[in-house]
C-alpha cells in the first residue's frame, strides 16, 4: 500500500511540477489591461453589439455603462434582442434616455431578432442579425465589440481595448470579465473557474501569436471588423456552442495569415459580470452548460479527465492526510507538497478575487465539485439535454447544415 501511495503522490507532485514551471506561467494571472498602450493618432470608429434574450435584470445597467464610455471617437451600440418577453428593450431604451448627460442617447439601435434558423446558437443568431443592423447604423466601423448584456463596463473600457488593439496590430483583445464573488458558493468556485480556464487556455501562450493556443472570453471582445469578415463572420461558427474559444481559433489562425499582432486575453479589472449566481444551482448551470461539448463529447475524454482532474487536484490533500496511517510517511509529503504548490499557485488568482487564502487551500474540494458538474454535464447530454440555455436546447450544427446562409 506503501509503495502505491508513493507512487500516486509521486506523479501529482511531477504534474504540479511541469504545470508550475512548463505551462507558460498561467498561474501568475498577470495579463491585465492598462492604461499602457499610447493612444493612436486616430480613434476609430466602433460598434458595439449586445445581444439580449430576457436580460430585464440587468440590460438597463449594462447599456448605460456602454453609453457612459468617455471614447474619444464615433461609437455606436446596437442591441440585438432575440424574442425578450421580460421587457428588455424598453429599459434598454430607458436607459439610453437617461444617457443624455453623456450626449448618446442616439447612439443605441434596437434590432429585433428573426427566429432562430436550424444549425445556429442562439447568441452567434443574434450577433450575426445584429451585425447587419450595425452595416446600416455604423457602416465605417473599424470593430465590433461584442458585449454580453450582464456585463457593466467602466468609462475608460473601450478606450484601453482599442488603445491595445491598434498599439499591438492586434485582430482581438478580449477580457476575462470579474465575475460576481460573494456568497458562499461563489467565492468557493468562481476562482477556480478561472483558475482552470487560465490552466487550460495559458494567457501568455494565447498573446503570444507565434503559438496556435487560441481563445477569448465572450462577455468583452474587442475585434476587428476586417478580420471578421475575412474569417467568414458569425456564420463561420454558427454551430459552435463555445463560440467565443471558436472565434479566437479562427481569428488567430487569420492573423498568422495576415502577419499580424494575434490576439490578446486578459483579466478584467474595469469589466465585471452583474448577473449574481444565486447559489449551487446556478454556477452547476453553467457548467454543465458546455463542460462536455469542451469535451467534443468524447466518452474516452470524459474519463481521462475525470481521472486527471482526481490525480492533479485530489489526490494530493487525500494522500497527505490519510498516508501516515498507512505507515507512507514519504508519500504524505510529497502529497502535502503537491497540494501547496496548487495552493501557491492558485493564490494569485484568488487575491485577483480579493479572496482569503484559506479558500485556496480548498481548492480541491472545488475541482471534485466541477467534477461532478462534468459529470452531470454528460449526463444531460446522453438525455437530449446539453446546451440547454434561456430555454432552448442547442445541438451542434451537422455538416450537412454548414451550407452558406440564405438570407
Amino acid at each position: 500500500m506503501a509503495d502505491i501511495l508513493n507512487a500516486v503522490a509521486a506523479l501529482s507532485l511531477l504534474i504540479w511540477f511541469y504545470l508550475v514551471v512548463f505551462r507558460g506561467g498561467f498561474w501568475r494571472a498577470e495579463a491585465r489591461l492598462g492604461d499602457d498602450a499610447p493612444a493612436p493618432a486616430r480613434w476609430p470608429e466602433i460598434v458595439a453589439l449586445v445581444p439580449a434574450r430576457d436580460e430585464a435584470e440587468v440590460i438597463g445597467r449594462s447599456i448605460a455603462s456602454l453609453l457612459a464610455q468617455d471614447y474619444p471617437g464615433r461609437f455606436h451600440v446596437v442591441l440585438a434582442d432575440d424574442h425578450s418577453g421580460d421587457g428588455t428593450a424598453e429599459l434598454a431604451r430607458q436607459a439610453a434616455r437617461e444617457a443624455r448627460a453623456f450626449g448618446r442617447e442616439e447612439s443605441l439601435t434596437i434590432v429585433a431578432v428573426r427566429d432562430l434558423p436550424p444549425g445556429w446558437s442562439g447568441k452567434l443568431w443574434a450577433l450575426h442579425e445584429g451585425l447587419s443592423k450595425a452595416d446600416e447604423a455604423a457602416p465605417e466601423a473599424d470593430y465590433v465589440w461584442l458585449s454580453d448584456a450582464d456585463i457593466e463596463h467602466e468609462p475608460g473600457n473601450l478606450r484601453r481595448l482599442v488603445a491595445k488593439a491598434e498599439h499591438e496590430r492586434r485582430d482581438l483583445v478580449s477580457l476575462m470579465v470579474a465575475l460576481s464573488c460573494h456568497g458562499w458558493w461563489e467565492r468557493l468556485l468562481i476562482p477556480p473557474f478561472i483558475f482552470f480556464f487560465q490552466m487550460l487556455y495559458p494567457f501568455p501562450w494565447v498573446n503570444d501569436p507565434r503559438r496556435r493556443t487560441a481563445a477569448a472570453a465572450g462577455g468583452c471582445i474587442l475585434l476587428r471588423r476586417a478580420a471578421l469578415v475575412e474569417a467568414g463572420g458569425f456564420a463561420a461558427i454558427r454551430g459552435e456552442l463555445i463560440d467565443d474559444c471558436a472565434l479566437a481559433r479562427r481569428i488567430k489562425d487569420l492573423s498568422r495569415a495576415r502577419g499580424t499582432g494575434g490576439i490578446w486575453l486578459g483579466l478584467a479589472t474595469t469589466a465585471r459580470s452583474i448577473r449574481p449566481y444565486r447559489g449551487l444551482r446556478d454556477i452547476w448551470t453553467m457548467v454543465a452548460r458546455s463542460a462536455y461539448t469542451q469535451l467534443h463529447h468524447s466518452p474516452v475524454l470524459l474519463v481521462g479527465t475525470v481521472a486527471g482532474m482526481a490525480l492533479t487536484f485530489l489526490a494530493p490533500p487525500l494522500i497527505g492526510l490519510s498516508a501516515p496511517a498507512h505507515g507512507a510517511n514519504v508519500a504524505a509529503i510529497l502529497g502535502f507538497t503537491a497540494w501547496s504548490a496548487m495552493t501557491l499557485s492558485a493564490w494569485p488568482t484568488y487575491s485577483h478575487y480579493r479572496q482569503s487564502f484559506r479558500l485556496a487551500v480548498l481548492l480541491p474540494l472545488a475541482a471534485a465539485l466541477y467534477c461532478a458538474m462534468t459529470l452531470d454535464s454528460a449526463r444531460r447530454h446522453r438525455h437530449g439535454r446539453g446546451g440547454t440555455w434561456k430555454g432552448r436546447v442547442h445541438t451542434k450544427a451537422r455538416e450537412v447544415e454548414q451550407k452558406p446562409l440564405e438570407e
